[in-house]
């Protein structure tokens, strides 16, 4: 493993909450990226299908050395080739495309494919996932994590969709290597209003639910 992926994980493992910000502004991410870092979040994804999403994504690398910075949404060659230029330190994908995973992998980029089935899910381990993204989570559940983990248990999974405040405990204690969260992370209405210091505190209260989950 490369030094900056040595970095990346010891980033990820104080906080493994992958932060999924979709169809902002630049100037909104970058107040969010303030927020996030000040309350202690690590990891933040930025979707390839927001409008500027390179743009955010090397404005962010710039203006946010501390935080891991990723794309998302990423669905083929020419995608993960302009997340890459724009300097993403992480891919994740909403399917299983073999091509781009096995690109990822050669050029150590830590990528969490999206996966749904037991069959899906282990096909993107085997290709060298870092962890599958179970996507959409909120149709599965928490038993689902458990019940793919009783015979894949070697497989890391990120649970996505559906996950908030409320549940995001449960998923670690199924034995979920980390979650995603999107809309229930990124409150419309605080980011909406220009309340950052609210959303702060949301971003705390997050990291707070997770104690003694969070690996030292």
């Amino acid at each position: 493993m490369n030094n900056s992926n040595t970095l990346f994980w010891e980033r990820y493992q104080k906080a493994p909450v992958v932060g999924i910000s979709r169809g902002h502004s630049l100037d909104e991410i970058l107040k969010i990226a303030e927020a996030y870092e000040e309350a202690g979040l690590t990891t933040l994804e930025i979707t390839m299908n927001t409008a500027g999403a390179s743009r955010m994504i090397s404005a962010l690398r710039t203006q946010f050395p501390a935080l891991n910075i990723g794309a998302g949404t990423v669905c083929n060659l020419s995608d993960l080739k302009d997340a890459i230029d724009a300097g993403a330190q992480f891919i994740v994908t909403p399917i299983i495309d073999d091509i781009v995973i096995t690109h990822a992998v050669d050029q150590e980029i830590p990528i969490f494919p999206g996966a749904f089935s037991p069959s899906e899910i282990y096909k993107a381990w085997s290709l060298g996932a870092s962890a599958v993204k179970v996507f959409p989570a909120t149709q599965l559940g928490v038993q689902y994590i458990k019940d793919v983990l009783a015979p894949l248990n070697n497989i890391k999974l990120l649970p996505t969709g559906g996950v908030s405040l409320s549940n995001v405990r449960s998923f670690f204690e199924a034995g979920a290597f980390g979650v995603g969260m999107g809309s229930s992370l990124f409150d419309k209405k605080l980011i909406g209003t220009g309340d950052f210091n609210g959303l702060k505190k949301h971003f705390v209260d997050v990291k707070a639910e997770l104690g003694d989950m969070i690996k030292s």
